[in-house]
C-alpha cells in the first residue's frame, strides 16, 4: 500500500478544517485598513489614513509555560488570549495604536476542536484592542511535540505618527509612576509558580485553598493576561496628558521592565502600595518565596505602568478612572547613579510588602 502523508503523521483535510473553521473568527476582528479575508498567502492591510508620518511597531511573544496548565486543565480557549496580551502591550507602550495580530500554532497532531479553540481565543483578545487577525500558521510536526501538546507564537503591528512616539526620552525626575492593576500571574512566572504550587505545595489543578479566595488553582493559573491598549489609547488621546513614557510589566517584574523605559541616571522610587492578588502570596508562603525574588519574577497585581510629570497625574487618573480602572500611584522618579546596576533602579521605600487584594490596600493618590 503506497505511502500518504496521513500516515507520515500529518492531515491536510484537518488543516483544511481549522482553516474553515476560523475563517469566521478573524473575519469578525475585521477593521476598516484591512484588504483580503484569510486564506491567501499573505494578509494585507493598508496604513490608517490621516496619520502624519507613519511609523511601523512590531513586537513578538509566546506564552512560556502557561501551556503546561493549558495541556494539564484541557482548557484552551483563553491562552490565545493571553497571546495577543503579550505581544499587543508591549506595542502599545509606544504609543501605537495596535493594526493586526498574526499568529504561530505548531503541534505534533492537529487537533481540530483545540486549534479553533485556541484561534477564539486570540479573536477575542483582537476584538477587545481593535486590532485584525490578519492571518497566522498552522503546522502539524509529527515527533516535534509531545502528545496534545502544542506551541504558540505571536506576532503584533501597530502605527504611530512619528511625533507622538512615546520613548521615555523626556522622563524627569520628580514624575508620577501610576499602575494599573493586573489580573494575577498574566502570562510570566510560570516555572516557578508550577514548582511551588504543583511540585512543592503538591496542589491539584481543582484544589481551592483557601489562599486563592474561592478559585481553584486551575481557575487562578489560566486567568487570562489583561489588555491595556484602551487605557493607552484613552490617556494619549485625551489631549492634557504628557504622557512621557509606559511600561508592560512582564517577566521580571517592576525591577526588569520599569528602568527600560528611563533615561541614564533615573530610577523610580516606590512609595505606594497596591492589593496583590492572592495567588502571589500563596506562592512567597508556599515556597517559601523570598520577596525579592517575588519582586523580580512576577507582576505582582501591577500589569502596566504610566509615567507623567506631576501637574498631569489626577487628569490622568481620571481618565483611568473613566476606563472602570482604580490606578496606582506607585512612586516618583528619582535621580540615581549612572552606574547603579539595572534591576536597583527600582527603589523600594521600606513599608511591609502590600496586602492581598482587599485588604486595605492604598488606590490612587497614595
Amino acid at each position: 500500500m503506497a505511502i500518504t502523508y496521513r500516515k507520515a503523521g500529518v492531515d491536510i483535510d484537518a488543516g483544511d478544517e481549522l482553516v474553515e473553521r476560523i475563517k469566521p473568527l478573524a473575519r469578525a476582528t475585521r477593521i476598516a485598513e484591512v484588504l483580503e479575508d484569510v486564506g491567501g498567502f499573505a494578509g494585507m492591510c493598508r496604513l490608517p489614513s490621516g496619520l502624519e508620518d507613519p511609523v511601523l511597531v512590531s513586537g513578538t511573544d509566546g506564552v512560556g509555560t502557561k501551556l503546561k496548565v493549558a495541556f494539564m486543565t484541557g482548557v484552551h480557549d483563553t491562552i490565545g488570549f493571553d497571546l495577543v496580551g503579550m505581544c499587543v502591550n508591549d506595542v502599545i507602550t509606544c504609543g501605537a495604536r495596535p493594526l493586526f495580530f498574526l499568529d504561530y500554532f505548531g503541534t505534533g497532531k492537529l487537533d481540530v476542536g483545540v486549534g479553533e479553540a485556541v484561534v477564539r481565543g486570540i479573536a477575542n483578545a483582537c476584538k477587545e484592542v481593535g486590532c485584525a487577525l490578519l492571518g497566522g500558521e498552522t503546522a502539524e510536526l509529527p515527533g516535534m511535540y509531545a502528545h496534545g501538546e502544542y506551541d504558540l507564537a505571536g506576532f503584533a503591528v501597530g502605527v504611530v505618527s512619528r511625533k507622538n512616539i512615546i520613548d521615555g526620552k523626556r522622563v524627569a525626575a520628580g514624575d508620577v509612576a501610576l499602575g494599573i492593576a493586573s489580573s494575577g500571574l498574566h502570562s510570566n512566572g510560570y516555572s516557578l509558580a508550577r514548582h511551588v504550587l504543583l511540585e512543592t505545595m503538591h496542589l491539584g489543578p481543582d484544589d481551592a485553598p483557601v489562599g486563592l479566595a474561592g478559585a481553584t488553582v486551575a481557575e487562578a493559573l489560566l486567568r487570562p493576561t489583561r489588555l491595556y491598549a484602551r487605557h493607552v489609547a484613552a490617556l494619549t488621546q485625551d489631549g492634557t496628558i504628557d504622557v512621557r513614557a509606559m511600561s508592560h510589566i512582564t517577566g521580571g517584574g517592576l525591577p526588569g521592565n520599569l528602568p527600560r523605559v528611563l533615561p541614564d541616571g533615573l530610577g523610580v522610587k516606590i512609595e505606594g502600595t497596591w492589593p496583590r492578588p492572592p495567588i502571589f502570596q500563596l506562592i512567597a508562603e508556599g515556597g517559601p518565596v523570598e520577596e525579592k525574588e517575588m519582586r523580580r519574577t512576577f507582576n505582582l497585581g501591577i500589569g502596566f505602568v504610566v509615567i507623567v510629570p506631576p501637574e498631569h497625574a489626577s487628569r490622568a487618573i481620571e481618565v483611568l478612572r473613566g476606563q472602570g480602572e482604580e490606578p496606582y500611584t506607585l512612586g516618583h522618579v528619582v535621580p540615581v547613579d549612572p552606574e547603579t546596576p539595572f534591576e536597583d533602579r527600582v527603589l523600594w521605600s521600606p513599608h511591609p510588602p502590600p496586602s492581598p487584594r482587599g485588604e486595605g490596600a492604598s488606590g490612587a493618590g497614595a
